[in-house]
């Protein structure tokens, strides 16, 4: 059985879970790196405001693309606080000022999500989605030069 857009019903459900994990996960990423901008302080102040608030500009952008393909799969967004905490690796950080504990945790973070979308890729081209191979292959590509770019401005 197929749902609206052609994908097979199963496969669909598998990644609309899959994404809804991502989804949660994202959350968690851009609340913390709102607090990162706001709290940041130190020398580095200036140069990290502005990359976090960079950095939470696109997790918006890209929770709600994510939230949209779970949509158009046939799913139902996860949209609560409570759902993202009981969902999401990536866990709630509080009280951080300094700016290199800050870029620690974003990398770390990035991690676990340029993990999360190498495995909905991978069902997804399973699936034959091509909607979802080429949102999370475009994520993939972005997160991994931002990976390099953290680590390079952490040496």
């Amino acid at each position: 059985m197929k749902n609206l857009i052609g994908i097979d019903s199963k496969k669909a459900d598998t990644l609309v879970s899959e994404l809804n994990d991502l989804l949660a996960n994202y959350q968690l990423f851009y609340q913390n790196l709102r607090g990162f901008h706001w709290n940041i302080k130190g020398k580095e102040f200036f140069e990290l405001h502005l990359k976090f608030e960079e950095l939470y500009n696109d997790a918006v952008v890209k929770i709600d693309e994510i939230a949209e393909r779970i949509l158009t799969l046939g799913g139902e967004p996860l949209h609560t606080f409570s759902d993202y905490l009981d969902t999401a690796e990536i866990i709630e950080e509080k009280g951080i000022t300094k700016g290199p504990e800050g870029v620690k945790i974003v990398l770390e973070n990035f991690k676990v999500l340029v993990n999360k979308e190498r495995i909905i890729l991978s069902l997804a081209s399973d699936a034959n989605d091509e909607g979802t191979v080429s949102l999370m292959s475009d994520y993939i590509t972005e997160t991994e030069k931002t990976l390099w770019m953290l680590a390079s401005y952490l040496s």
